[in-house]
């Protein structure tokens, strides 16, 4: 059953929650997600925020996907996600059917990522679409591209000898 609210519910104690999955919901923020301290995984089917601002607080924060993010462009907040080891960014399939992307600023801010090992970045790309970036991030193990030009991407994998392995699930259903 779908939720109709336009709002994220109040939570009795969202401090409790270690999992999350928000999955097209129709809210008009989900800012408050911020007031989910403890959250280690976050699953965010459309994303309606112009900013990834409320996830500064989740700093238990290991595994981060969010599919459809169109109003988003900056990447800076993420790198306070210092325990993040899976993140996953997509623009919605439909979007990457028809070779739409989100625009960001800069994929820099994922290279300080002391921790992040699995990235798959799948219609989310820099202006330039350029990888180099993230040839910095010092415990990549495996990262997934899509919408990127095919020797920026061949370039990448030679250089860096990472695995192209899609990124693990989370560990919830």
């Amino acid at each position: 059953m779908r939720d109709g609210s336009k709002t994220f519910p109040k939570l009795e104690c969202p401090s409790a929650l270690r999992t999350a999955r928000i999955w097209h919901c129709g809210y008009r923020s989900l800012v408050e997600v911020g007031a989910l301290i403890n959250l280690e995984e976050l699953v965010i089917g459309s994303l309606p925020d112009p900013s990834l601002e409320f996830l500064c607080e989740l700093s238990r924060l290991r595994y981060l996907r969010i599919v459809h993010m169109p109003k988003i462009t900056d990447l800076a907040v993420l790198e306070q996600l210092t325990n993040i080891e899976v993140l996953s960014l997509s623009t919605s399939p439909s979007w990457d059917a028809a070779r739409k992307c989100t625009i960001v600023d800069s994929l820099m801010p994922l290279a300080g990522l002391p921790r992040l090992k699995q990235l798959e970045l799948f219609g989310v790309c820099p202006a330039d679409k350029s990888l180099r970036d993230l040839q910095r991030c010092p415990a990549l193990e495996s990262a997934r591209f899509s919408q990127y030009p095919a020797d920026e991407t061949a370039r990448f994998y030679r250089e860096t000898g990472l695995s192209d392995a899609f990124a693990a699930e989370p560990s919830f259903q």
